[in-house]
């Protein structure tokens, strides 16, 4: 089996490796290679699977290079983030999209279409939605990234129509907790807040209490990824694009659980600022059923407890007060 993950130098592709490598196989078959492609690839563990292919997701040329003894499942993680794809259109045009459409056309294999699981995004939808959502949500991306991410689901579906790429696209919501460091995305105030409260810092949170999000761990991602590619034999002309399931969850839902954990005495040192644009496009989302994505096997985290212990990688046993 041979496995590639782009983005693997990101947060979700960083544990999505670990824990190939830590299982071993995938979709039954024995990991031989685990192909890993980012601009920067230190720190990986010394394994004789990993093939470490640095550089840029924009070269054609590397891409080739990768997939040239063949590729069995590919993971694709790497983007420009929302925030920082809206600053620099062009990077994120490049990058969130025609890159991705170029791995797509260079994956293309009528005799053994490669599994392909793409990490689309909740920005497909936009912000103008509905009191109650579910997967037949009508998609208006109102920032480029959402845009692109549309794009290549479509692509995707395209290739899969045509029995030329297998390809299976998630819309993820937000994923915690991410490391406090600048990563250009724009709900990174998710992680933030538990990183600050689990530490005993102020923190000032950019929407309000009562602002709902959608949210999930990376623990909980990584066990959707490898679930999409381990999904067997999907007819070509079958549902090819999920939305996650999703806990949606307020900021003071969050906060009860971090307290439950962490301590009472942490509530005294969070403060809300909202910002009023932020709180459109990532503090107002709706109750989401995705009854589809679970007959498929996909899940969420359970409930706020646990995806508190889960981004933070928690023990089961919760601290005393």
């Amino acid at each position: 089996m041979r496995v590639l993950i782009t983005g693997a130098n990101g947060f979700v592709g960083r544990q999505l490796a670990l824990q190939l490598l830590q299982h071993g196989s995938l979709c039954g078959r024995a990991i031989g290679a685990l192909r890993l492609l980012d601009t920067d690839l230190t720190g990986f563990a010394d394994d004789p699977r990993l093939r470490l292919h640095p550089g840029n997701i924009t070269d054609a040329a590397l891409i080739r290079r990768v997939l040239a003894d063949g590729i069995d499942v590919v993971f694709h993680l790497v983007s420009v983030p929302g925030g920082a794809a809206e600053q620099d259109y062009a990077a994120g045009y490049q990058v969130n999209l025609l890159a991705s459409l170029e791995l797509l056309d260079q994956l293309r294999n009528t005799a053994r279409p490669p599994v392909l699981v793409y990490a689309s995004s909740i920005a497909v939808y936009g912000d103008a939605l509905p009191a109650r959502m579910d997967e037949t949500a009508l998609t208006q991306p109102q920032l480029s990234y959402g845009a692109h991410k549309l794009m290549v689901e479509t692509a995707l579906c395209d290739l899969a129509r045509r029995g030329e790429v297998d390809g299976r696209a998630l819309r993820l919501p937000g994923i915690v907790a991410r490391p406090r460091q600048p990563n250009g995305l724009r709900s990174a105030f998710m992680s933030d807040l538990l990183h600050a409260f689990a530490a005993g810092e102020p923190y000032t949170c950019p929407v309000s209490p009562q602002a709902t999000a959608w949210w999930m761990s990376a623990r909980c991602c990584v066990n959707n990824l490898i679930h999409a590619a381990e999904l067997c034999e999907l007819p070509f002309d079958s549902q090819r694009v999920w939305q996650l399931p999703v806990l949606q969850l307020s900021m003071a839902q969050v906060i009860d659980a971090l307290a439950a954990r962490f301590g009472e005495a942490g509530r005294a040192l969070i403060s809300f600022a909202p910002d009023a644009h932020l709180q459109a496009l990532f503090g107002a989302m709706p109750p989401l059923k995705s009854p589809r994505a679970r007959a498929a096997g996909f899940c969420h985290d359970g409930n706020a407890a646990h995806l508190v212990r889960h981004a933070l990688n928690l023990s089961a046993v919760r601290k005393p007060l």
